[in-house]
């Protein structure tokens, strides 16, 4: 496929998404170019380059100068912020983008940057403008902040992904493009081009090393030290998608190594090489070039992961973060790498899963490292394939591979018609991720502050709680709890469609996926086994009766939310572990006898 074919069928994909919210109700709004966004915010997130995203948009003036976001990512322990911007042409054909409009376009975020960052915009904003809990965010927590972006994100092609940063108040604000090129490359399963290090422009040289090439072999091996501050700017750019094949990320300081690590950090940098078992880490491509001295040196990889070491990764970051006092200058971090050949991705995927698996063996190591292996998983996909909706004609799609909905439509979709039919028999709003079913099921298990972390944290624990208790689910999974899984999805979508309409705005202003996650928790509470799923699925969606109880519920649990925090952003309030104690407690009207979905 050619990257105008992509572009082609994003924009088919994106009409079809909101032909399907206008049918839902939703009404004209959000317009193309916001859908657009929600789309490449989401894909970002699922990539691990940020965190979870909201989609707020913002624009205004401070004298000529024009302030504007689209949406935004805030980590949850709100030291990192990503700013998106949209510059959206919405036309058929792709069009390139001047650098010199893409870095204007990424200046409207950074003005509004300066301008949440010095306190002047509030007066600016409508007090109902759910951007304001923004705004208050960035002045209350500026101090604390330690990673800014702006992305530019357009459906036009950038000759530059990565731009010159900015500067706002002492602090630097990287600017990228995420246009349809670089989309383009995640599709075709590359997200981790993404990840490169050229040491040579980090720290102005090579690294030492020593080169174990095998012509025989799948792999090549190095061995060297890598600085502790470029391991921090890594981190720090990079976040835990450095450690994506890692189920090891930050643990604390209260565990014995970490505090170790953190000792070592303080009081004996120099000895850090000759204390800490180091780093192993695979990529893609690596180069050398001789050093000063004459000897071999690693100047440059692409695609690398940390697969042993995220405790010493992480530990190095939040620690020099936190403790202003840690001088990394002296801190060197042996590492050994393994240099993937050969273009089978299965092949390379499986030899990384492999190094993470033995390379973790000296701690008990969980499958999950391996998550997209897993048979849970494995069975969730065929189980989709083969379950066929009531009318015979549909299903749903799980996608265990991230792109895997792409790969179908473009391998079986060959044809325009062929690409239509595709997508009549399991269309968008039917596609299902790995964060997905996390998501859905941990709601109806009553975990809806731990669904409030989102994306890859919510998934996480969802894994582990299928290693500590596999009675969670059955084994192997089979047709009927397929089904009710579905129709947990239906009635979760059916919540959040209710309360993302024009008219629901008036009530529901802001976290609508929050409330939905509560929502489902309290119907969980509730009713449980008491409503009838096996129904839902074979409705494929939900009777008038149950769609009024749950919106009564909705506008308890949202006036919930406003009266334990007010004014506050409801996707942080819903990360609190006592708000669902809170929601949990709350009185809900009593169902009526008449909604078929509920055994009496």
């Amino acid at each position: 496929m050619s990257l105008n074919d992509f572009h082609r069928n994003f924009r088919s994909d994106l009409q079809t998404i909101i032909a399907e919210r206008v049918e839902a109700g939703e009404g004209p709004f959000p317009s193309d170019e916001l859908v657009f966004a929600e789309m490449v915010m989401e894909h970002v997130a699922e990539t691990g380059i940020c965190e979870a995203p909201t989609v707020c948009h913002w624009s205004g003036k401070v004298g000529n100068a024009k302030l504007r976001i689209t949406g935004y990512a805030l980590s949850s322990d709100e030291t990192a912020l990503d700013l998106f911007v949209t510059h959206y042409f919405g036309t058929e054909e792709l069009n390139d983008l001047r650098d010199s409009d893409a870095t204007a376009t990424a200046s409207e975020g950074v003005r509004f940057l300066f301008r949440a960052a010095s306190g002047n915009l509030d007066a600016r904003i409508d007090p109902t403008h759910p951007v304001r809990d923004l705004v208050a965010t960035i002045r209350s927590r500026w101090g604390d902040i330690d990673r800014l972006r702006v992305f530019v994100i357009t459906d036009g092609k950038t000759k530059t992904k990565r731009f010159s940063n900015k500067e706002v108040h002492q602090k630097m604000v990287a600017v990228e493009a995420m246009d349809m090129e670089r989309l383009f490359r995640h599709t075709e399963g590359k997200p981790r081009d993404e990840l490169a290090v050229s040491f040579v422009q980090s720290i102005g040289r090579a690294l030492p090393c020593v080169h174990v090439p095998d012509p025989d072999a799948d792999y090549e091996y190095a061995l060297t030290a890598i600085p502790g501050q470029l391991i921090r700017d890594l981190y720090l750019r990079y976040g835990t998608t450095l450690l994506e094949a890692n189920i090891r990320t930050f643990l604390g300081n209260k565990r014995a190594v970490n505090k170790g690590i953190v000792e070592t950090l303080r009081k004996e940098p120099e000895h850090f090489l000759a204390f800490n078992n180091g780093l192993v880490l695979v990529c893609d491509e690596a180069a050398f070039e001789r050093t000063e001295d004459g000897n071999l040196g690693l100047s440059f990889l692409k695609g690398l992961q940390i697969v042993n070491g995220g405790q010493t990764t992480s530990t190095i970051y939040f620690s020099s973060r936190d403790d202003r006092t840690i001088d990394l200058s002296h801190v060197m971090v042996p590492a050994k790498i393994i240099i993937l050949k050969g273009s089978q991705d299965e092949a390379r995927e499986r030899l990384i899963s492999n190094v993470s698996r033995y390379a973790n063996s000296q701690n008990a190591v969980k499958m999950s490292d391996l998550s997209a292996n897993r048979p849970f998983h494995r069975e969730l996909e065929k189980l989709a394939n083969d379950t066929w909706c009531p009318d015979g004609a549909t299903r749903w799609f799980y996608e265990r591979a991230a792109g895997a909905y792409n790969v179908m439509l473009l391998r079986e979709g060959t044809t325009p018609a062929k690409r239509r039919n595709l997508k009549e028999m399991v269309p968008p709003k039917r596609k299902l991720t790995k964060n997905d079913i996390a998501k859905y099921h941990e709601a109806w298990r009553g975990k809806p502050n731990q669904v409030a972390m989102a994306g890859e944290k919510n998934f996480a624990a969802f894994m582990a709680a299928l290693d500590d208790d596999p009675t969670i689910v059955p084994s192997p999974l089979d047709a009927r709890w397929y089904r009710a899984m579905i129709a947990k999805v239906i009635l979760f979508k059916a919540i959040e469609s209710m309360i993302k309409t024009k008219e629901a705005k008036e009530v529901f202003r802001q976290g609508w996926v929050n409330i939905a996650t509560y929502v489902v928790s309290v119907v969980a509470d509730r009713l449980g086994d008491r409503l009838d799923l096996e129904q839902i699925w074979m409705r494929q969606g939900i009777s008038g009766g149950l769609r009024d109880l749950l919106w009564d519920w909705a506008v308890v649990v949202n006036a919930e939310f406003n009266r334990i925090a007010p004014g506050q952003q409801i996707s942080e309030v819903a990360k609190r572990a006592d708000t669902w104690a809170k929601v949990r407690a709350a009185d809900y009207s009593p169902h009526s006898l008449s909604i078929p979905e509920i055994k009496q």
